[in-house]
């Protein structure tokens, strides 16, 4: 089996700003995986606050090489076992390999990968929109850019969250939620729910730091007016035990914690302790995005627009119109790389 690493540049069509910092475009890894003329691919997005650069993603893809054929016959859980143990803690590596792992299979079995891991396709969640942060008015002109959604993301941790969302109020019907990016104290949270309430806000995502105490975690889930959904709290398997009963549902994504294999299995864990389960993603290209929504069947929220917020991107596949999504008539994940345009968007030598 032939693994290729293609280091692209993905242009957004705004600035997209949250509380840690902006960017204009994402660079982004595509994996593929070759092996008698079928293709597989994955992706995972460099990540300066998760420590995830090219050169370190790279060197560990390059360990595991040799252990593509060798494994080639076993299934993409077994397989993931077996590169994690080789890959180590370089979760987005893993991630993307094991993206690409699932959409060989379901590419050589001929069937989409949600159907291989034996889920149902119906009553499954639209995805939002996000907003980044920006001005009141910039962030208006956005939401009127993308009329029709029936759910927007709106991005806080600024002076005037709670005029942003007044604001934003006036110009849709739609419903919100909140990602404060770990952007606010045990006060603010509490304080700020009831009047988000009141705006037609349907759950906080993140409000708290990583580091905040377990105190103001419990302070907020029992006394939060919204339900509160953990993001950057639940990043690996055993992450979700320790949200049980500080956070009302678990975002999982999927480049944190490892790939779909691990991302599965937290998803699964996660309904049977009866919390909310929701799969977010980073601004990336088609390729992670229909990864991603492969498992729409288990979720109850979906946040899958990062490919909606790029200018113009090297990949199809699952493709989302206001919200609601569209499978791509491939199988295993659905995505493809169109090699034309490939060029354009590639990285070399530091420079596109």
């Amino acid at each position: 089996m032939k693994m290729t690493l293609h280091r692209v540049r993905l242009p957004l069509k705004h600035p997209f700003t949250i509380a840690r910092g902006t960017l204009t475009s994402q660079p982004s890894l595509i994996v593929e995986l070759e092996q008698d003329g079928i293709r597989g691919y994955g992706e995972v997005t460099e990540n300066s606050f998760y420590g995830h650069t090219f050169s370190s993603m790279t060197q560990s893809l390059m360990c595991i090489s040799a252990l593509l054929n060798d494994s080639a016959h076993r299934s993409p859980t077994e397989r993931w076992a077996l590169l994690q143990a080789v890959i180590g803690n370089d979760r987005f590596a893993l991630s993307a390999i094991d993206i690409a792992t699932h959409d060989f299979r379901g590419k050589q079995l001929g069937i989409p990968t949600w159907q291989d891991w034996g889920l149902e396709w119906k009553d499954v969640p639209d995805s939002s929109f996000t907003i980044g942060i920006d001005t009141i008015d910039a962030m208006v002109t956005k939401l009127k850019e993308e009329p029709g959604w029936s759910i927007y993301k709106i991005k806080l941790g600024t002076a005037h969250d709670l005029e942003i969302v007044s604001e934003l109020r006036r110009h849709t019907s739609a419903r919100f939620r909140v990602d404060a990016n770990c952007g606010w104290t045990a006060e603010q949270a509490i304080s700020n729910s009831s009047v988000l309430a009141g705006l037609g806000v349907e759950f906080i995502e993140q409000p708290l730091p990583i580091h905040a105490s377990r105190e103001d975690k419990l302070q907020v889930f029992h006394r939060s007016a919204l339900p509160v959904i953990a993001d950057e709290d639940c990043q690996k398997e055993q992450d979700v035990d320790a949200c049980h009963g500080l956070y009302h549902g678990v975002n999982v994504k999927i480049c944190k914690c490892g790939g779909l294999t691990p991302a599965l299995s937290m998803l699964q864990h996660a309904r049977s302790l009866g919390m909310k389960t929701m799969v977010g993603c980073m601004v990336e290209s088609s390729i992670g995005i229909s990864g991603a929504a492969q498992l729409l069947p288990l979720l109850d929220f979906a946040d899958l627009d990062g490919a909606v917020l790029l200018r113009d991107e090297p990949a199809s596949g699952v493709r989302l119109s206001k919200g609601v999504v569209h499978l791509s008539k491939l199988p295993g994940c659905g995505s493809e790389l169109d090699r034309e345009l490939l060029p354009k968007y590639l990285i070399e030598n530091g420079k596109n």
